[in-house]
């Protein structure tokens, strides 16, 4: 009996050391194939452009093509659930935003956890919101839209982007903190939006800066203020929300890359190489300075960076939307 024990405990430390030579062996030969970088919206967006731009550079350090792959709806939900069945082994990654990891993230029924059921890798870039209007608008600045706002309740109409969406979240924030109220219509998508603004179907919206700079220097709209404590730079003529008279109305838009939870260690380690490359070329960061973008700061591109950045966009705006009683689709 004794020799059974003996025999059985060999073939458990042998089974042990088989099992972890192999581990070891693909986090080695890692990657093995083609990584696909999953893209929670469609192709065309600011989300998409930064995937497409950080993922051709890290294909340089991986020595695999990663591959874009757009999985839109539900404010990224759909994207979000696939990713959280995924195997993981580091050839399927996912990219996120403020709308799919917090906003989209409470009005989503997921069954896991947003903050703890996914490996966070890094932070990538932060790019504003701001509040701009028709040109149609009788009114020069955020003062004179207030006035306007308050006097015409049912006249003022703002697009954004879905429920819960950045757009919509800004809008409602910027409601309560100056006592205005108008419609808040839900599209689609920013595009949709934009195409209503320029023509005068609706008033305001809260986009993406980068994605309607062209629109605001062509001066087809009015930039009333950007949702940042310093000027942008790339508009440094329009003035902070607490320049323009509603102090602490912030809201920075970042990006982050996750990995499935559970994937090993020298795996996440090599994706973190791979996009502290990407994030330290020049070619990279020039693009995502033309899109309005700051690169994140080299602390914020780890996982406990973009953990820290998400969770206290989390504590903050999950009970605003509670509170306005936005509730899970």
């Amino acid at each position: 009996m004794k020799r059974l024990v003996v025999a059985f405990a060999s073939i458990v430390t042998w089974g042990a050391m088989f099992l972890g030579a192999i581990g070891s062996a693909q986090a080695q030969t890692y990657p093995s194939r083609p990584v696909t970088l999953l893209v929670p919206f469609v192709p065309g967006g600011i989300t998409d452009i930064i995937a497409r731009v950080v993922g051709e550079r890290m294909r340089v350090s991986l020595g695999q093509p990663v591959i874009i792959e757009n999985v839109g709806g539900a404010s990224g939900g759909i994207a979000v659930n696939r990713f959280h069945r995924a195997v993981p082994d580091g050839h399927t990654i996912l990219i996120g935003q403020w709308t799919s990891h917090v906003g989209g993230a409470a009005t989503n029924n997921f069954a896991f956890s947003i903050l703890n059921d996914f490996e966070p890798l890094s932070l990538l870039s932060v790019g504003p919101l701001w509040i701009i209007g028709g040109s149609h608008l009788p009114v020069k600045d955020m003062k004179e839209l207030i006035v306007w706002l308050k006097a015409n309740p049912t006249r003022g109409a703002a697009g954004t982007s879905g429920l819960g969406g950045g757009t919509h979240m800004c809008l409602l924030d910027f409601q309560n903190k100056t006592g205005t109220k108008f419609p808040l219509i839900p599209y689609r998508g920013v595009a949709p939006v934009m195409q209503d603004l320029l023509a005068h179907q609706i008033d305001l919206s809260c986009p993406e800066a980068g994605q309607t700079l062209p629109q605001f220097r062509a001066g087809t709209i009015k930039a009333f203020a950007v949702l940042t404590p310093k000027r942008w730079f790339a508009a440094p003529d329009v003035p902070t929300i607490d320049e323009a008279g509603v102090p602490g109305l912030h809201f920075p838009f970042w990006h982050g890359l996750w990995a499935p939870k559970g994937t090993p260690k020298d795996v996440l380690a090599k994706l973190s190489t791979a996009i502290s490359a990407a994030l330290a070329d020049p070619a990279v960061r020039q693009r995502l300075i033309d899109l309005g973008h700051e690169i994140a700061a080299p602390e914020q591109q780890t996982g406990p960076g973009l953990y820290a950045v998400h969770k206290a966009d989390v504590d903050r705006w999950w009970p605003i939307m509670k509170a306005a009683d936005i509730k899970p689709q």
